[in-house]
């Protein structure tokens, strides 16, 4: 005889796991359905349609102003939920409910307030923000790199599962050999260390773990900035050591930039967006930086284009245009050197 039909947030996250959706697309899909159930009074989604979405989209819109981005996070969790979970399909006017995302141009660095930003980093603070910039790295994708995606050899880095589930290659800076090879050193201890202790293991993505066992073991897969202490993994249960958070270099680089007195606002991500900028002033193709960040169009990444040192659209002012000297004209007197006119 089958067993009671799970609860309905309990059988969209065996969804979620099952397509393979990140903890962290996991947790907020969760949370906007559990928030969009609440807000119509524990009202079956069955029982609820496009008018209720509506409803709630507004809601998010009018009363709680979240940003266009924010409220478009809660449309997908809804129709992920309608059309992937149950089954049902939702007629939405997609061009009126879903918001439009404001376009806006990147806050960009220079060379100068970057060294100045890693200079007021210290220890893992310092070393990830110098990767983030010096490869160009998504703030998730830098935590997440394991010891097999760094080449000393190649002066490469791989990003495996990237935006849009892409892997690429990028650039690993000269500069940082020293002290990243100091500080996967001491990682190593860490990890030998957690294998004395019968720890040491890791989340392997897919399958991975049910085909090669021991690989969780391996130090080729260990994150390369692991958490500083072990913690439960939310999706197996077990003891395992994760990477760091995002909340602490999140913190840490605004803040940084304040002790330097730069007024602009600044974020992990700040860093990545100097980066394109600075390449592409060191004249460099922008296919190149466009395969660097792992850009799907070129479009993406032709907006660098337009924050150039010089002003809009890299176009130089014609009031800084040289001026070639030549006499003044003045009005009914030719000038010197043209011939008299006959009479």
């Amino acid at each position: 005889m089958p067993g009671p039909a799970p609860r309905l947030l309990d059988h969209t996250q065996l969804v979620l796991r099952r397509q393979h959706y990140s903890i962290r697309t996991e947790s907020a899909y969760l949370g906007w359905i559990r928030r969009f159930i609440l807000f119509h009074n524990k009202r079956h989604p069955r029982d609820m349609a496009a008018p209720e979405i509506e409803d709630f989209l507004t809601h998010l819109a009018v009363e709680a102003h979240v940003a266009a981005p924010t409220q478009n996070q809660a449309l997908s969790a809804l129709l992920f939920l309608y059309r992937r979970v149950l089954g049902l399909e939702v007629e939405l006017p997609l061009n009126n409910v879903r918001a439009r995302r404001p376009h806006r141009l990147p806050t960009v660095l220079s060379r100068d307030e970057v060294h100045h930003i890693l200079n007021n980093l210290t220890g893992t603070h310092q070393l990830t923000a110098r990767l983030l910039y010096g490869s160009g790295l998504r703030l998730m994708e830098c935590l997440r790199l394991r010891v097999k995606d760094v080449d000393f050899e190649l002066l490469q880095v791989t990003v495996r599962d990237g935006k849009w589930s892409k892997d690429r290659f990028t650039m690993l800076p000269e500069s940082l050999l020293p002290s990243l090879s100091d500080h996967l050193h001491r990682v190593h201890q860490l990890h030998q260390r957690d294998l004395e202790l019968g720890l040491g293991g890791v989340a392997l993505p897919t399958a991975l773990e049910s085909k090669y066992p021991n690989a969780p073991y391996d130090w080729r897969w260990q994150y390369v900035f692991p958490a500083r202490n072990p913690s439960r993994d939310p999706r197996t249960g077990r003891i395992r050591r994760h990477h760091i958070g995002p909340a602490g270099l999140q913190r840490a680089i605004p803040r940084a930039a304040r002790l330097t007195g730069i007024t602009k606002r600044v974020s992990c991500h700040t860093l990545r967006h100097s980066f394109a900028t600075h390449l592409l002033e060191n004249g460099y193709d922008i296919r190149t930086v466009q395969e660097l960040l792992g850009h799907s169009d070129v479009k993406t990444t032709m907006i660098y284009t337009h924050v150039l040192q010089r002003g809009g659209l890299a176009v130089r002012s014609p009031l800084d245009s040289p001026v070639r000297a030549s006499p003044p004209i003045r009005q009914g007197i030719p000038p010197a050197h043209s011939s008299p006119s006959p009479p």
